[in-house]
């Protein structure tokens, strides 16, 4: 029996992931679509969205789907609840592969914030250099404090642009270098960093050279995602999922 796998994905560790599975099972990878140019993938692709828990729950009775991976950037969180409902009204098995957040180390200058909004706040009245690399969804929240200079990192192009007369872009996509950022860093003359809490290795750069400059970053706190079964790495998601597909027989279960 070949199980079939539906993966939502828009991360590394989701491509990833479907990569080890697709000798494993029939593996299908979502995608939101909101990159206008994401890299191959290596497996059957589905782009676009479900229309929320209901639309995703008919999708996964449909096609039918054994098992359902959320995969999703730490920061989806209307995602992940509704793969949650989803998996939960279709009564099918959900996994989530959840890398761990930053810790600060010695040496760090963060400011924890919890929204984007509350970010723009704590920088603070007086103009400053802002770098932020916080992909195109979040960034509006900063047209409240238009008395920073903004320098903008996006995969995609702002569109539109910042309503603020002060603010360049700069299109690129990691993994980013600690040396590489800490000579942006310096070149831009940055005073503050703005970044969410992504985790992992591909966009740790900007945080270590904002240590190593002694600059302030502002960080803004992951959400609140569903109690699911879940594991923090590639290898070990792919372990639960072996466990699932494997025949009981084979399980000694």
């Amino acid at each position: 029996m070949t199980h079939r796998i539906l993966i939502l994905g828009g991360t590394t560790e989701a491509r990833q992931l479907a990569g080890k599975l697709a000798a494993r099972a029939s593996v299908t990878l979502s995608l939101a679509g909101r990159t206008e140019s994401p890299v191959a993938q290596g497996v059957p692709v589905r782009t676009g969205g479900f229309g929320g828990a209901c639309g995703l729950a008919d999708y996964l009775r449909k096609e039918p789907i054994d098992l359902l991976i959320d995969a999703t950037h730490p920061y989806a969180a209307q995602i992940s609840a509704n793969a949650a409902q989803a998996a939960r009204v279709a009564g099918v098995p959900i996994l989530a592969l959840r890398r761990p957040g930053w810790e600060p180390v010695e040496g760090d200058r963060w400011t924890e914030v919890i929204t984007s909004g509350d970010a723009a706040r704590a920088l603070g009245l007086a103009p400053r250099r802002v770098f932020l690399a916080l992909g195109r969804q979040e960034v509006a929240a900063f047209e409240a404090a238009p008395q920073h200079h903004y320098l903008v990192r996006s995969v995609d192009a702002i569109e539109p642009k910042l309503a603020v007369p002060d603010a360049s872009y700069l299109l690129a996509r990691g993994p980013f270098r600690e040396a590489e950022e800490r000579a942006l860093l310096e070149k831009q003359r940055i005073d503050v960093v703005v970044s969410k809490n992504s985790g992992g290795e591909a966009t740790y750069g900007k945080i270590a050279a904002a240590r190593a400059l002694g600059l302030e970053v502002v960080m803004i706190q992951r959400p609140v995602l569903p109690d699911v079964p879940a594991a923090e790495s590639v290898e070990a998601l792919t372990v639960l999922v072996d466990h699932f597909v494997r025949p009981v027989d084979e399980r000694g279960v």
